[in-house]
């Protein structure tokens, strides 16, 4: 409390100039200012305006490099999409001549089995012919033998 009076009492204007007293201390504080401006110009503000070039190149490269990789990545996406499709229409194509050649197959093997049908349905249908005509033949010596017998035991 008394360094903050003693303080007061001594900042009063006790001469001419006042606020704006012009003496030898201006050029000092010139100086000083200069000075630190120097100094930290050399200490502080050169080293940090390295690291911050350092950093911008780092950021740099490593943009470079990330966009190469990108355009390489979309090099090979295309390429592999390429790749994809014509594989596909490959397969496509592949598909379809199986399907092609299993219809042919099948049809060559329904024709066989057609004719095997066809074939097998003629030998039944001559057989049973044969059995018929086998039959009304037999029927009719039945028959003739029969009228004999009755018109001999007509005829008694």
């Amino acid at each position: 409390m008394i360094n903050l009076s003693i303080l007061i009492s001594s900042s009063e204007v006790s001469g001419p100039g006042g606020l704006f007293d012009i003496n030898a201390t201006l050029p000092l504080v010139a100086i000083q200012f200069v000075l630190l401006t120097v100094v930290l110009n050399i200490i502080l503000y050169n080293p940090l305006l390295t690291i911050i070039e350092e950093r911008k190149e780092y950021i740099l490269t490593n943009l470079s490099k990330a966009s190469e990789i990108l355009a390489e990545a979309n090099k090979l996406t295309e390429q592999y999409e390429q790749e994809l499709t014509s594989v596909r229409k490959e397969a496509q194509l592949e598909i379809t001549n199986s399907q092609r050649i299993h219809k042919e197959i099948l049809e060559t093997e329904l024709k066989v089995s057609q004719k095997y049908i066809d074939n097998l349905l003629d030998t039944i249908t001559k057989d049973l012919l044969n059995k018929k005509d086998i039959a009304l033949n037999s029927l009719d010596e039945i028959v003739q033998s029969l009228c004999v017998d009755i018109e001999t035991r007509l005829s008694i």
